[in-house]
């Protein structure tokens, strides 16, 4: 039986999908990638297949799972599945390297973002950074592991010779400009089905632990009262020309699903930084706007199942009938 097929490597993510599937009692699996077999001479089962796997994955003992993904979506292209997801969105999510060179491609502004291989270069790069603070990101992260503000190059070039540095599980590091906000927030845009659905408010008050998740919730001590997580009402909070450019950004990498973030400066300007493939939304949020991301991606999913295999059987039948 034809059915919708999750790949992923962290189940407590899932769960808000099952709920959605069930709902609409769609036939579904899952495909746990944090540890697993393909047998290449057999052919993948028939249905469609979402790709979900995290840059994050190794914050969960799962380092190399984006790796066997993309053994396992290799062989599903090869026998022409459908994947939303598919190994090029993977590919974007585990390097921000290619997410800044891609949004650049499409005229989309990103922060000023130097790449750097080893320490020493590390510090010469945060050196070229002479107005203001920069920021230490890691070329693979999620959920803003390791991800360091320092007010001067000389405070990073400290911490980078010290034994607290920490880098990436590539390597590889971001030097990145600060940007910023006056009101401390930055904007996430979600899209389903390659297209946008909404853009939510994120307060950034409490650091960079950004994730939308309700498995992601923390108590924080802040004195602020507005909500961390609010929706944009009326399809509000991104800009009509940032709207068509991320779309067609999107559809040129074969990404159908995805959270953008992005950050207004105190002069208005965008700055688009970070392309989540492995998007969650936050339920408080969604049920104040009245909205479900996970029903809406549950609604897309089952209908690619339905355009493929009730086509396919229209045209069995044909055959029958003939």
């Amino acid at each position: 039986m034809e059915k919708i097929y999750v790949i992923h490597e962290n189940g407590v993510w899932v769960e808000p999908l099952r709920l959605a599937f069930a709902a609409r009692d769609l036939a579904y699996g899952e495909w746990d990638l944090a540890s697993g077999t393909i047998d290449l001479s057999t052919a993948p089962p028939e249905g469609v297949f979402y790709n979900r796997m995290s840059a994050s994955s190794y914050t969960r003992d799962h380092r190399y799972a984006p790796e066997f993904t993309a053994a396992v979506l290799s062989w599903l292209e090869a026998h022409g599945r459908r994947i939303v997801n598919s190994s090029r969105a993977l590919a974007l999510e585990v390097n921000k390297a290619a997410q800044y060179a891609t949004l650049q491609a499409h005229g989309i502004k990103v922060p000023h973002t130097i790449v750097a291989y080893g320490r020493q270069q590390i510090i010469e790069a945060a050196r070229q950074f002479q107005t203001g603070p920069v920021i230490l990101k890691p070329n693979r992260g999620g959920k803003g592991d390791l991800v360091q503000l320092f007010d001067t190059a000389d405070a990073l070039a400290s911490h980078v010779n010290s034994d607290r540095y920490q880098p990436g599980v590539d390597e590889i590091a971001l030097l990145q400009e600060y940007i910023h906000a006056p009101d401390r927030s930055i904007t996430r845009a979600e899209f389903i089905g390659g297209q946008f659905y909404y853009a939510v408010r994120v307060d950034t008050s409490d650091g960079f632990e950004l994730c939308p998740a309700d498995a992601c919730a923390v108590d924080t001590n802040t004195s602020n009262a507005r909500p961390k997580f609010q929706i944009f009402t009326g399809g509000g909070g991104i800009g009509a020309d940032l709207k068509t450019r991320l779309t067609a950004m999107l559809a040129a990498n074969s990404v159908e699903v995805a959270g953008i973030e992005f950050i207004r400066d105190a002069q208005g300007g965008v700055h688009v930084y970070d392309i989540n493939t492995n998007t969650n939304y936050n339920s408080d949020a969604e049920q104040v706007a009245g909205l479900s991301g996970m029903g809406k991606l549950a609604d897309f999913l089952g209908s690619e199942l339905d355009r493929i295999y009730r086509h396919a059987g229209d045209k069995k039948s044909m055959r029958l009938v003939g």
